[in-house]
Order: structure tokens, then C-alpha cells, then sequence
């Protein structure tokens, strides 16, 4: 992942990156799982990403992105449409194994999506932040992980 910019000096960017890295290790093993045959592992792995997702998207979602949408609204759109194409084929898996046979072929779609996705965050929306953020977003953003790690509910915006 990338490391030129200095972004991951920042711990929320950090933690940011490294739920990205166990994401990208499990999508590996989705895909050997997939070439094994495997429907039920792959469901299984299925639902270890989604652990590590949902947290982390609420973190993008409800910290950074609010921060660069005024200077960035097409490109936050774009990734938080992204986010609930790629949610909601894992979602399929939240209970078991997708009766649908077309799921897994489905879900190697949306890991491929996946993974551009973390590099887009990775190589812009993180040094973006990094370059943009004042002091107070970025408490924001720890607020938000905080929340995120204890399972509380995320405020609703009036």
C-alpha cells in the first residue's frame, strides 16, 4: 500500500489502512476459495470482510468524506456508490451461504471493484485528507472511529 505521502503518520489513516490490508489478505483467500469450489468458505470469508468493512465504512462515510466532499463532491459520490454496490453482494452472505448460483461469480465482481476502490482511497482520497483536513475534522473523524468501535449508533443528521 502506498506509503509516499506520509498520510499514515496520521493514526486514523493508519487504522485506515491496515483494515484496507486485512481486506485485500481475505479477498486472496476469497479467490482461492473460489478456485477451490469452496461457496461455503467463501461465504464465511465473505462475512470476516464485512466485519472489518462495516466499521471502517462508517468511519469514511461519517468522518472523511463529509470533510472532502465540499472540495471533492463528484469523487466522494462516486466512492460511497461503490460502497453499497460492493455492500450489498456481501450482504448476501450475511446468513449463509447465497442460494444464488451466480453469487460467487457476482462476488468476484465486486472484490475486483473492491480492490480499485481501496486504491483510489489509498492513492487519493488519504493524501486528500491528509492535505486538506484542519485539526477539528480530523477529531471528527477519531470521534466517528470511536463510535464505530463500540458499536454505537451513528447520530442522524437533521
Amino acid at each position: 500500500m502506498c506509503e509516499y505521502c506520509g498520510c499514515q503518520s496520521l493514526a486514523s489513516i493508519d487504522e485506515l489502512t491496515r483494515e484496507h490490508e486485512t481486506v485485500v489478505n481475505l479477498v486472496g483467500r476469497v479467490r482461492q476459495a473460489h478456485r477451490d469450489g469452496d461457496i461455503a468458505r467463501m461465504a464465511d470469508l465473505v462475512r470476516q470482510i464485512a466485519s472489518v468493512l462495516d466499521p471502517h465504512t462508517e468511519v469514511e462515510e461519517h468522518g472523511l468524506f463529509p470533510a472532502l466532499a465540499p472540495e471533492f463532491p463528484e469523487k466522494i459520490a462516486a466512492l460511497e456508490a461503490e460502497h453499497r454496490r460492493i455492500e450489498q453482494v456481501l450482504a448476501e452472505a450475511a446468513t449463509g451461504v447465497p442460494a444464488d448460483p451466480a453469487w460467487p461469480a457476482r462476488l468476484i465482481d465486486a472484490l475486483a471493484l473492491l480492490r480499485e476502490h481501496i486504491l483510489k482511497e489509498q492513492d487519493g482520497v488519504f493524501p486528500a485528507a491528509l492535505a486538506f483536513l484542519s485539526t477539528e475534522q480530523w477529531e471528527t473523524v477519531e470521534a466517528v472511529r470511536t463510535r464505530a468501535a463500540s458499536g454505537t449508533p451513528q447520530p442522524s443528521v437533521p
